[in-house]
């Protein structure tokens, strides 16, 4: 219960801060949604499918996607 007399402040890191707005954050959900999909894409063929090499190339342009958000994340 709050004394509404009180001179007592909260802490400054208590407070709750505005968030500054994210300029790229509908791009970087597209991107992580591309990364997931070939991500568990390149899983399924590696392992499924008798296509090793296939599926380590499939993993690696999904890991180019997370690269580029974790950029866009960076410079935000």
């Amino acid at each position: 219960m709050e004394n509404q007399n009180s001179t007592v402040r909260r802490p400054d890191h208590r407070m709750h801060r505005q968030e500054r707005k994210d300029r790229f954050l509908y791009i970087r959900q597209w991107l992580n949604i591309i990364f997931m999909l070939g991500a568990v894409i390149g899983v399924i063929v590696y392992f499924l499918a008798d296509l090793t090499t296939t599926g380590t190339i499939i993993i690696l342009v999904a890991m180019v996607f997370k690269i580029i958000e974790c950029i866009l994340r960076f410079i935000r």
